[in-house]
């Protein structure tokens, strides 16, 4: 009887641990994107007097990239089998790009009006290296 309730106890202990190494951290936005400033603070040296001007602007345009990125995500399911659908569904995600496409040339002039152009670029070559770096570091946390 005292050997099948130890073995019990053990069997539960040993689930619980298991169970708590498979699980993933939940993301996080408020940490991702203190960490996308940091990086770009980083790696385009950005002063504290640029930052505080720089991301105010920047997180303004990531907000209406959400949105128009929200927007697009909408066509995403569409009933295969209706071409009429399906081609709405093309034009207004293409629309959607060349709205995102506009938004970020309207930003990164306005970026450029308070930041040297060398340090706009360095910004956004830092933000698309920081994306793949996440992204990778998503992908090898899948395959644990």
């Amino acid at each position: 009887m005292f050997q099948r309730f130890s073995f019990c106890i053990i069997a539960l202990l040993l689930s619980t641990t298991v169970a708590g190494q498979n699980r993933r951290p939940r993301f996080d936005p408020a940490k991702f994107q203190a960490d996308l400033e940091q990086y770009i603070t980083m790696k385009a040296a950005l002063t504290p007097q640029e930052a505080s001007t720089f991301f105010p602007l920047y997180r303004e345009m990531m907000n209406k990239q959400r949105v128009l990125f929200a927007s697009r995500g909408r066509y995403r399911h569409v009933d295969l089998n209706d071409d009429k659908a399906c081609e709405e569904a093309i034009a207004k995600q293409d629309e959607a790009d060349i709205q995102m496409k506009e938004l970020q040339r309207k930003y990164h002039r306005k970026f450029m009006q308070v930041l040297p152009a060398r340090k706009v670029l360095q910004i956004i070559k830092a933000e698309d290296r920081f994306h793949r770096q996440e992204f990778r570091r998503a992908i090898n946390k899948d395959d644990r």
